[in-house]
């Protein structure tokens, strides 16, 4: 019975509110007292058994929760017949630790949604001399595997033959696919966009890059469920404290109303819904606004947050290459860019990709006698024109004339961090593009507001080569920049950063991120990221839009601060009180409760404000 009443919670909080709302209503509107104390009634009965049902198992364990005091003050209240305070307390108790329960158990579900992406089988080389599917957990070190276009890669390997394009966004986070031949690593978990590969198996199972980022969700997960609530840790001595107090004053005086009088008046209705209240009211302006914010732990740690990592693809950057720069070597390109875009049509590379959104609808050509030059690029015809399109390396071995203005243009295109895309014709260097992940539109002046709130360090951390990262960490003012760091280098970065005493908040949108995102103190998910970085993380920029960063970060001090500024008054209205009924004639009972109702309405009020919070540009 104790187990379906708790499991049913939820119910019990709708079916209070409507007792409570029912009987306001016949009281303020239709004047009838004995409806509304029959159903306050009501709702104190049902709405205390779940709370004395948890008083019960605490004080099994020798815990005096506020679970205990709630139970003797409602029972209390209830005696004397106030059944409104009795009502009011216990609905406001359970809601309060529903929206704490409902924030914090949202991140349970990413374990298994990792898990779920984890490459299932292989194509292995077995004796005979053919490849067969078998379960990944049937393969061993040194055992060649067979990989097809669009399929996971079951292990970390070498390439032994075969080349082809890997995703490797799952591992490193960057959106561009990386060339794969003979002798290079490739990992478990990434896609072969196109292309065949034979690879020899070097880490199997939980020993490969994918299943260490699986382990270190995990473990991260759980030492962050350990994490205490202030108030919990403040009724610890709170609820013996006024308990105690109420049993000696009634085993000095006697006196059974003084005594109920003291745990109605000791009953923390203002410090129960204070800290929920802001925490709710925070969060309602998050999710307006952009940004969701889980529990009030999350509001708490982000809030005291120095040092903020980033991740670059997809955080700082759009995640898309796109054409930045471009040069031309002729007075009419129109003809050469249809040309261009010919050619780039027939490739799946996401450079060609780019090339071909940035010169757009052009008249369709015949592309004739096409050759895919390793490492370098394509030779094609088109009207009996000979066209290279690539890098440099191919333009110097097809003979092209480069000019020493074009490669001062390429020293500088590389400067700015692009890829390199030149097109010849007959020799003839005609066009040079460069092509580029772009920073987000904003991210610059975000960055500065983040720094106005007392963040002191800005970290990039990338799988991307270290140059390009320090070029956008140049470009955007950042403290720190490290570039080729596997998942668990950037996890191990962040700990080392705890380990100095830092409060650090990282932030990320993919798969890879997830154990940087759950070892973090704070976890911050771009919402346009993975499901599994999402659930991973403390908070979710909605729509990935990073001006929602510095709100979320000034709203966390604002709430903070507006839930000690409760705890507070709270505290302070029943010391008050308390003090008042003892040193004082003038305090009873009925003065006692409109001061305590009115310390309720001032901390929801209080709480509230919160929801016209706006960060100052």
């Amino acid at each position: 019975m104790q187990r379906f009443i708790l499991k049913n919670k939820n119910y019990i909080i709708i079916i209070s509110i409507v007792l409570i709302v029912t009987g306001f209503i016949s009281k303020l509107g239709f004047k009838n007292d004995l409806i509304f104390e029959i159903t306050l009634a009501a709702a104190s009965i049902i709405g205390v058994i779940p709370i004395a049902i948890q008083a019960y198992q605490a004080l099994r364990i020798k815990v005096v929760s506020i679970d205990v005091l709630v139970t003797i003050a409602v029972t209390g209240a209830f005696i004397i017949k106030n059944y409104e305070e009795s009502a009011i307390v216990t609905f406001l108790f359970l809601f309060g630790a529903f929206l704490e329960q409902r924030t914090l158990n949202k991140t349970r579900s990413a374990i298994k949604e990792l898990t779920e992406m984890a490459p299932e089988s292989a194509l292995k080389l077995m004796e005979n001399g053919e490849f067969e599917e078998v379960e990944v957990d049937e393969v061993d070190v040194g055992d060649t595997l067979l990989v097809k276009t669009g399929s996971k890669i079951p292990v970390d390997g070498t390439v032994i033959t075969g080349e082809g394009y890997v995703n490797e966004a799952s591992i490193t986070g960057e959106s561009i696919p990386v060339e794969k031949v003979s002798g290079l690593k490739v990992y478990a978990g990434t896609i072969l966009e196109n292309g065949t590969l034979q690879i020899v198996a070097n880490r199997v199972g939980e020993d490969t890059t994918f299943g260490k980022i699986i382990e270190l969700v995990e473990e991260a997960q759980d030492s962050k469920s350990e994490a205490e609530r202030f108030i919990d840790r403040f009724s610890k001595y709170y609820t013996p404290f006024v308990l105690l107090l109420a049993v000696v004053v009634w085993v000095i005086t006697k006196d059974i109303p003084l005594a109920i009088t003291i745990l109605v008046l000791g009953c923390p209705g203002a410090l129960v819904i204070g800290v929920p209240v802001s925490n709710v009211a925070g969060i309602g302006n998050g999710a307006r606004n952009g940004v969701l914010l889980k529990g009030s732990e999350v509001m708490h740690d982000f809030s005291r947050v120095d040092s903020i990592v980033f991740d670059k693809t997809g955080t700082l950057t759009i995640g898309k290459p796109k054409v930045s720069d471009v040069k031309y070597y002729v007075e009419d390109p129109k003809e050469i860019l249809a040309y261009l875009s010919a050619i780039e049509k027939e490739s799946d590379h996401p450079l060609a990709k780019a090339i071909v959104e940035y010169i757009g609808e052009v008249e369709p050509l015949l592309v004739e006698n096409t050759d895919v030059i390793k490492g370098g690029g394509i030779i094609a015809s088109i009207k009996g024109e000979k066209i290279a399109v690539g890098n440099v390396s191919l333009m110097e071995s097809e003979n092209v004339d480069i000019s020493e203005e074009a490669y001062k243009d390429i020293e500088a295109f590389e400067k700015n961090g692009n890829s390199l895309v030149l097109t010849a014709v007959n020799g003839k260097l005609i066009l040079l593009m460069g092509i580029r992940d772009q920073i987000r539109e904003g991210v610059r002046a975000e960055l500065r507001r983040l720094k106005k709130l007392g963040v002191k360090n800005l970290i990039v951390l990338s799988g991307d080569n270290q140059g390009t990262v320090d070029l956008v960490a140049k470009d955007l003012g950042l403290t720190e920049a490290y570039g080729n760091m596997l998942p668990e280098d950037k996890a191990n970065y962040i700990a080392t950063l705890q380990k100095q005493g830092q409060i650090v908040a990282f932030v990320g949108d993919g798969v890879n991120d997830s154990p940087s995102l759950a070892i973090a103190n704070i976890g911050i998910a771009m919402g346009n990221g993975t499901d599994v970085a999402i659930e991973t993380s403390d908070v979710v920029l909605i729509n990935s839009n990073f001006s929602y960063l510095p709100h979320a970060l000034g709203l966390t001090k604002a709430t903070v601060r507006n839930m000690r500024q409760n705890i507070l008054i709270a505290v302070g209205v029943v010391a008050f009180l308390l003090f008042s009924l003892f040193f004082s004639e003038w305090m009873n009972m009925s003065i006692g409760m409109l001061v305590h109702e009115a310390s309720i309405l001032v901390v929801i009020l209080n709480g509230m404000r919160l929801l016209r919070y706006r960060l100052k540009k």
